[in-house]
């Protein structure tokens, strides 16, 4: 029998809007996370990737496995604004969403307005220090 902590993969169950970010990480649904997110659907995820160069097509699996219930996928990129990779955008666009890129602080905001809007939204959000 195993004992001691056991590290799951970081999952909020539900959707819920963003109240807080920066210091590499942030507060949602009265916790906190630090390192990146991914809103989905399904829930808020702990995302590995920290910065722009790192994204690559497999950091999207779970994100395009919920594509048809996701109609804008907003790319939070860090601290400013950088382009996605025209190959990521072009993955993406092809699972059907609409791909909206700008920095993790408009990322947010724009968001968590669509989220009470009740729109089809997810998210992908670089943390920002």
């Amino acid at each position: 029998m195993k004992k001691g902590i056991t590290i799951r993969n970081a999952h909020f169950p539900g959707r819920s809007p963003i109240d807080a970010y920066g210091n590499g990480g942030f507060r949602f649904a009265d916790m906190s996370h630090r390192g990146s997110l991914l809103c989905l659907p399904s829930g808020i995820y702990g995302w590995e990737p920290r910065n722009l160069r790192m994204l690559a097509e497999e950091d999207f699996t779970g994100l395009i496995a919920e594509a048809e219930r996701i109609e804008i996928l907003l790319v939070g990129t860090g601290s400013t604004l950088q382009p996605l990779a025209p190959e990521l955008r072009r993955v993406l666009k092809e699972a059907g969403m609409a791909v909206e890129t700008m920095a993790t602080g408009a990322a947010v905001r724009t968001f968590n307005v669509l989220l009470a809007e009740d729109r089809a939204v997810a998210a992908a959000l670089i943390a920002v220090e």
